[in-house]
């Protein structure tokens, strides 16, 4: 008899929340997707105008396999990183730094423990920052578990999601970070970095950050790991950065670039090299062209983002809902759940979720004991519904 060979449950939180919904949506019941977590619309017109002009190229390096490289957009990943970072990059000694394209981040996130030394069985510890967080590096640390033990770091109201380098458990192998942080909005300072890469560099522990949002910061404050890392010279550390929030909606063009030292790069392009034949050529060209040519555009969608962000916080404030933490960066906020709702006791996030969607059509997404709303919708437009709804469920804590 055939049956599944994987344990049960497992099934992603994000396609859930869509499941809900839709089942909503068939009763009737009008959703407001504060849920959606990827930009609306197409990429910027500035990147597909590129990315077209690049497809119809008669280059042969346009088309063919881009491997570790990118024979169709020379130099690509330094160029990429540099369009991310305050850092000018001609000043770092190549010595200290290391560039490799990417097909997005998210397929990199298993490469990550694994260029560690999580392969054939070797036990290593991972610490990551997803108590709440994107789940994606504890998945990968699940599926690993013959070889990787796992650590959530404390991240919350009290510490501001950033947490201390005391928190950090002794013989730990790697962190696997995302600042900005999905889904508090939380970004990382030069001086929080610094303290940080001083810690690692002592105690040989590798540091990888998901820097998916850094084009989308709301504070000149924010600073990238890279602009800090380099100056470690003993310190093993990566960083990526995706073109999938910074060229409008961008989340299927999976473009991006990793940097780092040498040896951390070095062993993630090895398991790559392996495993993968690189991206799409012509949608690595509309991404660059975007971001060395285009940043108008880009920053006229951070913009409307940070616009948004005031505007829903101002209206879910004003209904009782407590902020979690103030973002810095991306297009997320993260609240406490309520104790109670509708005239019942709330039990975490996921029923105070399901609770809205079933009795006002307003969707987020649940992170244990907090609910996390994104503005990539037109929230402006959804205000009286916004306001009815948390208005009917009479919130308190």
């Amino acid at each position: 008899m055939r049956k599944s060979r994987l344990s049960e449950g497992g099934t992603n939180l994000f396609q859930r929340i869509k499941a809900q919904c839709a089942e909503a949506e068939k009763r009737g019941v009008t959703i407001i997707r504060l849920s959606i977590g990827q930009p609306s619309g197409p990429a910027l017109e500035s990147a597909r105008k590129a990315a077209a002009q690049a497809v119809m190229s008669l280059e042969e390096s346009m088309h063919e396999y881009q491997d570790n490289g990118s024979p169709g957009v020379p130099n690509f990943a330094k160029r990429f990183v540099q369009a991310h970072i305050r850092t000018k990059l001609e000043t770092v000694p190549s010595e200290n730094i290391s560039f490799l394209p990417i097909p997005g981040i998210k397929p990199m996130l298993g490469l990550i423990p694994m260029a560690c030394g999580a392969i054939n069985g070797r036990p290593i510890m991972v610490s990551t920052t997803t108590e709440p967080g994107y789940p994606t590096p504890v998945d990968w640390c699940r599926y690993l578990r013959l070889s990787t033990w796992h650590q959530a770091l404390p991240t919350n109201p009290e510490n501001q999601f950033l947490f201390s380098r005391n928190d950090i458990l002794s013989g730990i192998t790697l962190l696997m970070l995302n600042y900005p942080h999905n889904p508090s909005g939380q970004a990382a300072t030069f001086e929080w970095w610094t303290e940080l890469c001083a810690y690692c560099q002592l105690n040989n522990v590798r540091l990888f950050n998901d820097a998916a949002y850094a084009v989308l910061a709301h504070d000149k404050n924010v600073c990238a790991l890279t602009d800090v890392a380099f100056n470690f010279k003993d310190l093993s550390w990566a960083e990526a950065f995706s073109a999938s929030k910074a060229i409008g909606n961008g989340t299927g063009w999976r473009v991006g670039a990793i940097c780092g030292s040498p040896d951390f790069v070095g062993n993630i392009a090895t398991i790559k090299g392996n495993t993968d034949s690189g991206f799409f050529a012509p949608a690595a060209a509309g991404a660059l062209y975007a971001l060395e040519n285009d940043r108008e555009s880009i920053e006229a969608c951070r913009k409307v983002y940070e616009d948004r962000i005031k505007f829903l916080i101002r209206i879910l404030s004003s209904r009782g809902m407590r902020l979690a933490v103030e973002p810095k960066a991306g297009f997320f906020t993260l609240w406490l759940s309520p104790k109670e709702a509708f005239g019942q006791k709330i039990k975490d996030g996921e029923e105070f979720n399901n609770l809205m969607i079933q009795n006002t059509g307003i969707a987020g997404v649940p992170f244990g004991q907090y609910i996390r709303y994104a503005v990539t919708g037109p929230v402006e437009k959804w205000e009286i519904q916004i306001n009815r709804g948390f208005l009917l469920a009479k919130v308190s804590y």
